[in-house]
């Protein structure tokens, strides 16, 4: 009896999930019921316009290339997650936690906070931000309003380990954090080796916590090369283009790290499944040969002041330029559409056996 108010629970939420696509006037089939997010300024879309924070991006000309304008977004277009989004087949962008109401949960939430950090102190001369903690606190009350609509925990178990839940955070705790000395006290208390295990630590407590409520199917995104952002090479970089090598070498010792943290998790959790995107390596491959990928500028930013657009960020209603397609980076730290499309779609689909170990998104997605 048990077993059939299970399975009439799950086909009434994919009846659900039907009428409101149909609702929407897209009759879409995505390959996973939803998707959650979780992570920084990289896949922020609007949880942080509320908070007294001056990481915001809710004005022009953020959003100058996205059809509903400034989101909060910190590109002008499309962020990784949401090129991800439409590779898994979505009709629609997966909303902030700020703003998501009823049984929109049910195709997914994105937590994302600029300037968050897996280190809780991370990111506060910014203001308010929502750490990796925070945002697993979020995501616990969203399980809470799952069971509430399923019925029970066991329809929302079985719903939620169908679904595809990304992890993007660290940057925050290199850029705001250990590169920042006369602000925290990080690199004083550990060396880059010391500092990345005391990061993968509190990481993966984190997706232990997201495992024990539900998560089957995770998404590790590494760091990319904060080294070569238009920031970095404007403080650091002598000639303005050579990347800040002190800075890539900690994000790979990160990245070593929590690559190897998959292999862990995949042997402890054997009812789950864990993957890792080399967002470092597809980075070198686009630096190494930009205009294969149709980018003539990667050291500058597109918005920004001083040298290489990159020692104030992007201002409200300056102008960018123009030819933004172009341009690898948007301001000062993040990419523009046309670089997060790279990433995304060889997170989704890999092109070389490096961009995503075991196994890639679209493969996940089919498990």
């Amino acid at each position: 009896m048990r077993g059939e108010c299970k399975k009439l629970s799950l086909v009434f939420v994919a009846v659900l999930v039907l009428l409101l696509n149909v609702e929407n006037g897209v009759l879409a089939q995505p390959q996973v019921p939803c998707y959650f997010i979780f992570g920084d300024s990289l896949v922020d879309n609007g949880n942080n316009n509320n908070l007294n924070s001056l990481a915001k991006a809710n004005y022009l000309p953020y959003g100058i290339d996205f059809p509903r304008g400034p989101t909060g977004r910190f590109s002008n277009g499309k962020t990784t997650v949401d090129v991800i989004t439409e590779e898994l087949g979505f009709d629609r962008y997966i909303p902030p936690y700020s703003r998501v109401r009823g049984q929109d949960i049910l195709r997914g939430v994105n937590y994302a906070s600029a300037a968050a950090g897996i280190r809780e102190e991370t990111g506060r001369q910014l203001g308010q931000r929502i750490s990796f903690s925070g945002q697993v606190r979020n995501y616990i009350n969203t399980v809470r309003a799952i069971v509430n609509i399923l019925g029970d925990e066991n329809a929302a178990a079985d719903y939620l380990s169908q679904c595809i839940f990304s992890v993007g955070l660290g940057s925050n705790d290199y850029l705001n954090n250990y590169f920042m000395p006369l602000i925290y006290q990080t690199s004083r208390q550990y060396t880059p080796e010391q500092y990345a295990q005391v990061l993968i630590q509190q990481y993966a407590e984190q997706i232990r916590i997201m495992y024990n409520y539900g998560a089957r199917k995770l998404v590790l995104l590494g760091v990319g090369q904060i080294g070569c952002s238009p920031n970095a090479l404007a403080q650091n970089s002598p000639d303005g283009r050579t990347c800040v090598a002190r800075i890539n070498n900690a994000n790979q010792l990160f990245n070593n790290q929590l690559k190897a943290l998959v292999d862990t998790l995949n042997n402890q959790f054997t009812d789950a499944r864990f993957i890792y995107i080399d967002a470092y390596g597809i980075f070198q491959d686009i630096l190494n040969s930009p205009s294969s990928y149709g980018f003539t500028v990667v050291n500058v930013g597109c918005c920004g002041v001083g040298r290489n657009n990159g020692q104030i960020t992007c201002l409200p209603l300056q102008t960018p330029c123009r030819n933004r397609n172009q341009y690898l980076f948007w301001d000062a730290f993040h990419p523009t559409e046309a670089g997060n499309t790279i990433v995304g779609r060889r997170a989704y689909r890999a092109q070389k056996s490096s961009d995503a170990y075991p196994i890639d998104i679209s493969r996940l997605a089919q498990l």
